[in-house]
């Protein structure tokens, strides 16, 4: 997948069947779908695949335990389906999770096991394994650092989880393999239309070329999430909101806080939210919170009582109380929600369920709402409602529910004590360039594992344009250390001007693009040690 051969694909092509918004979790999985089906498909990102909300989440492929409390059986059905098959789709980055709830009455057990009972039910043949009650001394033993006053019980059940933007990168591999074509920092600056009204094509401006190019296609989806208010205004005019940004937050903490393979689930918060603490790439995640926002951001800052709520919960049910300084890495997402019908309604109450909006006169078709774990029932029946608007497309099958994702593996080869392991496929091939090269098994940081050879492969094989997109997206470096992230991105810069045929301007205008948005990683101050 190489940024100047997706370049070429479009200026070769006369006219696309689809023309797809935003390189997310939606537009991804959009474009894997209608690539799929045998498409011509265009997807369009401003930014890298997955630079915002789909970067951002707790890292959980689940059916939302919190949903069935609310009584919502549909979308938690929908959901356990959707982790089953992406268990499979994308096995090199899918890991069976044991979750443990501590029970503080014996009213908490009955009603644990009861509800989480229901939720392997609606998994039915797609479980991940059985819910099941293990008395104090077992949640001790497996959650060592858990603050056992007045606890009971615990309370264990088995969701899933992944690599959130490592698996956006193997689904941009996998339209192209499909015969689609993807291009990242690509920014839609307009859309344009037929004198009937209809849309038959979007200008875009490719930022790092900077040079505009007007493509036509007949179907144009926008799939941009929190923004996609931009591309309806561009339709419309009208500057209504259709989805609000809720921003939730994420704290990153040593494994020393919760040392265990189990990873702890708060369902009942001071202010009545889930919190999880789940170990991820040898660190703690620990999330998240649900603030409204006024306006969405590519680079969201985590607010100041959404971090105390974070450090004071934890604090709570944790032994080792984290302090700022002890926080490795703070990272904020923002989730598109319909926008609220009246003043000051809560975003528990807003559905989590998408849903696809048809402009009947220009013919756009917007995608809302949704979660990653179901990103591929969300494509399908975006593309399906695009089909029923352009009929001239024809109907051609949906084949993603068996469809492999790029670097898929038989779950029983994927080892999760080697860090190369969300290559899947693609580590023979790795391992052979530091083999060939020993120089590049040299480590981007002495306290990790990351080596030289990922950042080369990073930028021939996946499309990474900027420091940025390397240790955010490519390696999960910012997100899992921010302190060792800035202290390699020189490094990187070097590695990466070497291998693009960049100047000594660029190395330095590329790391300090990188520390600009890193100091937002850190609650304190932190230079670079060189």
């Amino acid at each position: 997948m190489q940024r100047n051969q997706q370049l070429a694909q479009v200026q070769q092509t006369q006219k696309w069947d689809f023309i797809i918004i935003g390189g997310g979790a939606s537009g991804l999985g959009i474009a894997v779908d209608t690539a799929s089906r045998g498409y011509k498909t265009l997807l369009l990102e401003s930014h890298d695949f997955a630079k915002g909300t789909s970067s951002r989440s707790t890292k959980l492929v689940h059916g939302g335990v919190r949903y069935l409390a609310n009584g919502d059986i549909a979308l938690v059905r929908e959901a356990l389906r959707e982790r089953g098959r992406l268990a499979k789709n994308a096995a090199h980055l899918f890991k069976n999770q044991s979750f443990i709830i501590p029970n503080y009455t014996l009213k908490d057990c009955l009603m644990y096991r009861v509800g989480l009972g229901m939720y392997d039910m609606l998994s039915g043949n797609l479980s991940l394994g059985k819910t099941q009650n293990i008395d104090k001394a077992e949640a001790k033993r497996r959650l060592p650092t858990l603050n056992d006053l007045g606890l009971r019980a615990g309370t264990v059940y088995q969701d899933g989880q992944f690599d959130d933007a490592r698996l956006a990168v193997n689904m941009a591999q996998t339209v192209v393999e499909q015969g689609g074509t993807v291009l990242n920092h690509a920014k839609v600056t307009s859309l344009h239309k037929t004198p009937q009204g209809k849309i038959d094509g979007v200008t875009f401006y490719d930022e790092l070329n900077q040079q505009e190019y007007t493509v036509f296609g007949t179907a144009v989806i926008n799939a941009t999430g929190v923004f996609m208010n931009d591309i309806l205004s561009m339709d419309h005019g009208s500057p209504k909101k259709f989805v609000v940004p809720s921003q939730g937050i994420h704290l990153v903490l040593d494994k020393s806080f919760l040392p265990s393979n189990d990873a702890l689930m708060i369902p009942k918060t001071s202010d009545g939210r889930v919190l999880f603490a789940v170990p991820w790439h040898d660190v703690l995640v620990v999330g998240t919170t649900d603030t409204l926002i006024e306006h969405p951001s590519y680079e969201p800052i985590p607010l100041e009582q959404e971090v105390n709520f974070i450090l004071t919960t934890a604090g709570q049910y944790l032994t080792k109380k984290p302090t700022r300084d002890d926080v490795k890495a703070v990272f904020a997402g923002q989730r598109p929600l319909a926008a609220p019908e009246k003043e000051g309604q809560s975003t528990k109450e807003v559905s989590r369920s998408h849903k696809v909006l048809t402009d009947p006169t220009s013919g756009l078709v917007t995608i809302t709402g949704g979660k990653w774990t179901t990103y591929r029932q969300m494509a399908e029946d975006t593309v399906e409602e695009a089909l029923k608007v352009h009929p001239q497309l024809g109907n051609k099958p949906c084949r993603t529910v068996d469809l492999s994702i790029h670097g898929n593996i038989p779950a029983e080869l994927v080892n999760l004590q080697d860090h190369l392991y969300v290559y899947g496929s693609d580590i023979p091939e790795l391992r052979g360039l530091m083999t060939a090269y020993p120089e590049y098994a040299e480590k981007l940081h002495p306290r990790l594992d990351y080596t030289v050879a990922e950042v080369i492969w990073a930028v021939r094989n996946e499309m990474a344009q900027t420091v940025e997109d390397v240790l955010a997206r490519r390696v999960r470096l910012l997100f899992t250390d921010a302190r060792a992230a800035i202290d390699s991105a020189a490094k990187v810069a070097a590695i990466m001007a070497k291998e693009m045929g960049k100047d000594e301007a660029w190395q330095q205008a590329q790391v300090s693009q990188f520390l600009e948005v890193a100091k937002h990683y850190l609650l304190v101050d932190y230079q670079p040690q060189n």
